[in-house]
């Protein structure tokens, strides 16, 4: 599986996001491609320590039974349930917020595992660093093929 940590697999990531286009349509969901961009920020913005989330006791408990069902599969579900700090709803700017999410990506490929500030997830409960790359590599890919890219 390709890691966020690896320059050359993040190369390949944003040679996928700068095929999108202001007017890329969703195969499946309800998000703009703006909106993507923008949701696709927010679980990196919580690894490096810049937006504070926390679940609630019973989603803890839900997301660390869930835990080796989501790490043991190559991919995210179509409609998978999404945080309620990472839903976005309103309009971005296209140009802005794709440069935000390629910046973020190169966070990783610069810092290695030191771009992650907090190893508890606040779903799925502690995390390794391994984990952590497999759920953004998976994230982002799961968002690109939902715009067909």
């Amino acid at each position: 599986m390709s890691s966020i940590y690896n320059k050359t697999d993040n190369e390949i990531i944003i040679s996928r996001i700068n095929q999108l286009t202001p007017e890329s349509q969703a195969l499946w969901g309800k998000m703009t491609v703006d909106q993507m961009l923008s949701h696709c920020q927010a679980p990196m913005d919580f690894a490096f320590g810049k937006l504070p989330i926390k679940a609630n006791f019973i989603m803890r408990i839900f997301g660390r039974m869930l835990k080796g069902k989501v790490f043991g599969s190559s991919e995210f579900k179509k409609n998978s349930p999404t945080a309620p700090a990472f839903i976005r709803t309103e309009k971005y700017d296209f140009e802005v917020t794709k440069k935000g999410l390629i910046e973020r990506i190169n966070v990783f490929s610069e810092m290695g595992k030191q771009a992650i500030k907090t190893t508890n997830h606040p779903f799925f409960g502690e995390l390794t660093y391994e984990e952590w790359s497999q759920m953004h590599t998976m994230h982002l890919d799961h968002h690109l093929k939902q715009f067909g890219v």
